[in-house]
């Protein structure tokens, strides 16, 4: 049973609604139809970029979906113009050969839909695509970093690779530069040069058939060679290096017999120098003595003549090629720059098709 007070209060309400004009009436059934419109565009816009999303995962054979966000309002009117003024989209984590893309991040202007209402759209026509690849340092590291070499910037156009590489049971500190450049309209090429590995202090080898490539003494080994008389005579007892240090052959038997002779000649200002100079590959394989008695490991050096500049090259390599997008129309990438955070590319489009 209603109260009493319960009716008086629902009259009451009646009332003042009654009771006002026309206008009012209007404005507040304007308000509350503009309200739903708006839900309304919202709703249709969310249901527009999750369906663009699940399209552009499938066809892009992406992980996961990317992020897209229609611009401009309402969207409803311009679905029913079939056409929206600009899209963003962001894919993460996107697959480039042995490389992922940290982020792909693209802009799409007069894009025309096709379909019959957000609902039923079923593709779209991009006339003009701004936008960037970003290849992170971060995932550069994880990814190709295995041998714990780390990727840093250097200048607009340069990366650092800085770090160690297991070889033969030895940690061997590597140093590498690589210029970044395009390549074509999808890839993005590496040109690695300077590549150095240091067996501690006692060598360096630089993977290459140039004379100032190979295996090689440091000047602090070379030093301590001149010093000590048994690794100067171990040297010299080589033909082919004694050869190489330009030694005269009876020179050498003299300095072999006599300390004295081999003092006057180890302590000459050009000895160190030559046989910092010297490739010990050249003859290693032949010696492996020699090599412990310089302190270098004979296994060492087979791991080393397995590590040539190609090979070297490839696993330090940071080139990649953007995947090739379905349908028609033309993308390629612009200009290479190398930041503080990765490398990142330009990308642009025309008339790209989807759907």
């Amino acid at each position: 049973m209603v109260s009493p007070n319960h009716r008086r209060r629902s009259r009451r309400r009646r009332n003042r609604l009654a009771a006002l004009p026309l206008a009012a009436k209007l404005l507040i059934a304007l308000a509350v139809g503009a309200a739903f419109l708006v839900l309304a565009d919202r709703w249709a816009l969310l249901y527009a970029e999750h369906e663009a999303a699940d399209k552009l995962k499938d066809q892009l054979r992406l992980s996961a979906a990317p992020e897209v966000d229609i611009a401009g309002f309402p969207f409803l009117t311009q679905v029913l113009d079939q056409r929206l003024d600009r899209v963003e989209v962001t894919v993460p984590d996107v697959a480039a050969d042995r490389v992922s893309l940290a982020r792909v991040s693209a802009t799409a202007t007069d894009v025309t839909l096709k379909g019959d209402g957000p609902t039923s759209l079923t593709g779209a026509v991009i006339d003009r695509m701004r936008g960037e690849v970003l290849l992170s340092f971060d995932d550069l590291n994880r990814e190709l970093g295995a041998s714990q070499v780390t990727f840093t910037g250097h200048g607009h156009d340069q990366v650092l690779a800085r770090g160690t590489l297991p070889v033969a049971g030895h940690d061997l500190r590597v140093r590498a530069d690589a210029r970044i450049e395009r390549t074509g309209d999808r890839g993005v090429a590496t040109d690695i040069d300077r590549m150095r590995l240091d067996i501690g202090d006692l060598a360096t080898y630089r993977p290459g058939g140039r004379p100032a490539e190979g295996l090689h003494l440091s000047r602090k080994s070379a030093e301590r060679v001149a010093r000590e008389s048994a690794r100067a005579k171990a040297l010299l007892a080589v033909p082919a290096i004694a050869y190489r240090l330009g030694v005269p052959e009876p020179a050498v038997r003299e300095a072999l017999k006599s300390d004295a002779k081999l003092n006057e000649l180890t302590g000459s200002p050009r000895f160190v120098d030559d046989v910092t100079r010297l490739n010990l590959l050249d003859v290693a394989m032949e010696h492996p003595a020699l090599l412990r008695r310089l302190g270098l490991d004979p296994a060492l050096l087979k791991g080393l003549d397995g590590l040539t500049r190609p090979v070297l090259t490839d696993r330090l390599s940071l080139s990649f090629e953007l995947p090739k997008l379905p349908g028609e129309g033309a993308v390629r990438l612009s200009g290479v720059t190398v930041r503080g955070d990765g490398i990142r590319v330009g990308v642009e489009g025309y008339g790209i098709g989807f759907g």
